[in-house]
């Protein structure tokens, strides 16, 4: 029993993290209905931005702060230069968009840092937590650091204008623009909070799974096994789906003879092919009707 609730523990910790991975790959694919491939590398390279303020010597905090700045704002610099120009363009002519920013983002990443392992700190130990010895700090802290972001988000879609706007915007783009809403720079906004968000996760996982520009690939694949699971057009649906990926994920590897941790990252894969298959739409996703 101990053994099981270690590994569901563990498994909402990591699940935290896809939560918020999913998150970022469903705001964008509502704002623009695509699937954005280089949500991972736009993570990792905030982090190593974070990670080279604090080899300033700039706080943990501080850096963690100027990083969300950053990302926010090259979101939307991402979405302005590229993507704005290719949204009346064919599905694969974004589709390579993506690819070519995803090689960009690692080769420039690698070029900048190098592809050698480096140390990232945390600043919640890893330490039992609460002398527990069912759970680290770190994971703790990761889990708090989640569960807030998604309070944060919650009040602010549902209590602010910009955030209602920017639902409206999702939605029904064509009633929203009647009402005088400026849908391309609520699309705009959403890129750049997806990519804070995707910050986040890098920031919060690369004390697990040590900086480099190839840490986020796996990641990426587990938060779009949870956005397909929850729902590509349920931002609940993507956080409950990334919770859920990171228990199956963990119980799978401990009780499954074979599994182990080397097929996990398949087992994500055959999450995703499943439920298309059984329910396209997702857990919490809503069938799309479109007039023809």
């Amino acid at each position: 029993m101990e053994l099981f609730t270690n590994q569901v523990l563990a498994g909402i910790a990591t699940g935290a993290i896809y939560a918020c991975m999913a998150l970022a790959v469903v705001m964008i694919y509502q704002a623009i209905d695509h699937l954005n491939f280089a949500q991972g590398e736009m993570a990792m390279f905030s982090t190593f931005i974070s990670w080279q303020l604090m080899q300033w010597g700039i706080p943990y905090w501080g850096a963690f702060v100027i990083t969300l700045v950053f990302s926010f704002i090259g979101g939307i610099a991402i979405e302005r230069i590229l993507f704005k120009p290719l949204a009346k363009a064919p599905v694969l002519t974004n589709v390579a968009g993506f690819i070519a920013l995803f090689a960009i983002i690692n080769s420039s990443a690698g070029l900048i840092w190098d592809f050698t392992i480096k140390q990232y700190p945390t600043p919640f130990g890893s330490a039992p937590f609460l002398g527990s010895q069912l759970i680290s700090t770190h994971q703790a802290g990761m889990i708090g650091v989640t569960v807030l972001l998604l309070l944060g988000l919650y009040f602010f879609f549902q209590y602010t204008r910009i955030g209602l706007a920017m639902r409206a915007a999702a939605s029904v783009p064509e009633s929203a623009r009647l009402v005088g809403i400026n849908t391309s720079w609520m699309i705009a906004l959403g890129w750049g909070m997806a990519s804070a968000i995707g910050s986040i996760a890098g920031m919060l996982i690369a004390p697990v799974v040590f900086l480099e520009p190839n840490m986020m690939g796996g990641v990426l694949i587990y938060g779009f096994a949870a956005a397909v699971l929850g729902g590509l057009t349920s931002p609940f649906g993507g956080v409950v789906g990334g919770f859920l990926v990171g228990i199956f994920e963990n119980l799978a590897g401990t009780y499954i003879p074979g599994v182990g941790n080397e097929l996990k990252l398949p087992i994500a894969l055959a999450l995703i092919i499943s439920v298309l298959v059984v329910k396209p739409a997702g857990l919490f996703g809503r069938h799309i009707v479109k007039r023809v």
